[in-house]
This record gives C-alpha cells, sequence and structure tokens, in this order.
C-alpha cells in the first residue's frame, strides 16, 4: 500500500496512524532514512537493539559454528 504525503516547508511529514501503530513509532520513536538509489526508506530504530535482537539465532547453531571456525583457525595458527 502507498500513501502520498506533502512535505511541510519545514521538511516535515505525517505519518499516518496506521503505520504509526503497525510500527510503533511512538512520540519520540527514532527512525533512520534509507537511500536506496532512487527510493528513500524509512526504518524504525529499536531503542534498545540488543534486546531487539535477543533470540533472533535461536536454533541457528550459529554459535556453534563460530566455535568450531575458531578451533579451526587456532590449528592453522600453531
Amino acid at each position: 500500500m502507498s500513501i502520498v504525503r506533502k512535505i511541510s516547508a519545514k521538511g516535515s511529514i505525517v505519518i499516518p496512524a496506521e503505520y504509526r501503530k503497525r510500527y510503533g513509532l511512538n512520540p519520540g520513536a527514532r527512525v533512520r532514512f534509507v537511500d536506496y538509489g532512487g527510493s528513500l526508506g524509512l526504518i524504525p530504530v529499536s531503542a534498545d537493539p540488543i534486546k531487539a535482537l535477543a533470540g533472533k539465532f535461536k536454533g541457528s547453531r550459529l554459535t556453534q559454528s563460530l566455535l568450531t571456525k575458531r578451533a579451526k583457525d587456532k590449528q592453522c595458527e600453531n
């Protein structure tokens, strides 16, 4: 879905309530503007990025993979 908004003289825009609710954009929330080369993205920034990533890789075996790689690297160093 796309919505057209006008930019004010001060550079402000109004984000529709539907999007603010969906993405948790409350007053004081931080957002990042990303230039995709022809498109501009508005990305919500987590107030606590560490907490936001908690459990993200659960079950991915990432830790075991990193430990295995580190063990191989140590063998090569010796």
